[in-house]
């Protein structure tokens, strides 16, 4: 005679192992140090984007309102909205040659940042994948060279030899002293990336008969082209931002750049109140960042490649 065995619930295997589960799976805190994190992230960057909101947002306030120190203008913002700026733009008697200014300023940021990419890409490729007598030397020295404030140090130099070469006053004559400032960081960047280029497909290009400007221009330079990116970023902030050797080297106001107008307007120049101020800041940040923004996804490609690793 068979005996009958009660029937187990076909769900009640599974619910113990989804209970022993569960007790089993350990229990995530609050990731404190990723919060940490990303705090001090967002504070760097209000750091740097609330001055040039509070700039942006001068340059649309009325002139009584620019005068006082609260942020949210009590009168409202000028009318038309654009005012501030078309007074900078279009009042050379009153305010100065703008447009004047600016076209100098890109003529030599665009001189300098050619002739300090081209050399540096060159010196670059010579220090890593040819045979260069003293490489270690002259990097050395070129690392060396840019714990030093040369631009205020050699400023005297600088000057005396502009003199006897007849370039004072002559402005596209600045490229040259502004390459040479930025020429070691430049080739320093590019040693860096350049030593990413693995030397066995320099020897495969030296093999099949090409010689190295060949090598350079046909292999090489597309591989390195985030690089070349970075060189032409910092050259470009560079020389569009620089003021001493400008002011020093330049002496009648149509031949110099938009930075000495903008330290000499600071002072009340041509009636510039704190929101024409404003609107003149801003006019003059633009093409950097404009710059900035089209070249952004190759620059930071370029530092993960190695841009600035020795």
């Amino acid at each position: 005679m068979s005996t009958m065995q009660p029937a187990v619930p076909a769900t009640s295997a599974p619910a113990a192992y989804s209970s022993v589960s569960a007790l089993d799976e350990p229990r995530r805190g609050f990731n404190w140090k990723a919060a940490g994190r990303h705090l001090f992230l967002v504070i760097m960057c209000l750091w740097v984007i609330l001055p040039l909101l509070w700039v942006v947002l001068l340059s649309f306030k009325t002139l009584q309102d620019g005068a006082h120190n609260w942020i949210w203008p009590r009168n409202g913002f000028i009318h038309p909205f654009l005012t501030h700026y078309d007074y900078v733009l279009n009042n050379p008697r009153k305010v100065g040659p703008i447009w004047t200014l600016f076209k100098n300023s890109v003529l030599v940021t665009m001189l300098t940042v050619v002739a300090a990419t081209v050399m540096s890409v060159l010196a670059g490729y010579a220090l890593v994948h040819l045979r260069t007598p003293g490489s270690r030397i002259l990097t050395a020295l070129l690392v060396a060279s840019m714990f030093f404030p040369t631009q205020v140090t050699a400023i005297v130099g600088i000057f005396s030899i502009q003199r006897r070469l007849g370039l004072i006053n002559q402005t596209w004559s600045l490229m040259l002293p502004y390459t040479a400032l930025s020429v070691a960081i430049s080739i320093f960047i590019m040693r860096g990336v350049f030593q990413t280029v693995p030397k066995d497909l320099i020897d495969s290009a030296k093999i099949d008969g090409a010689n190295s400007l060949r090598t350079l221009g046909g292999i090489v330079l597309p591989l390195v082209r985030n690089g070349i990116v970075v060189v032409i970023i910092v050259n470009f902030v560079a020389a569009w931002g620089e003021y001493l050797l400008a002011l020093t080297l330049m002496n009648d106001l149509d031949k110099r750049t938009l930075p000495v107008f903008l330290g000499s307007a600071s002072g009340g120049v041509g009636g510039l109140l704190w929101p024409r101020m404003a609107a003149l800041y801003i006019i003059a940040i633009i093409p950097a960042l404009i710059t900035f923004a089209v070249a952004q996804r190759w620059y930071m490609k370029g530092l993960q490649e190695g841009a600035l690793k020795t």
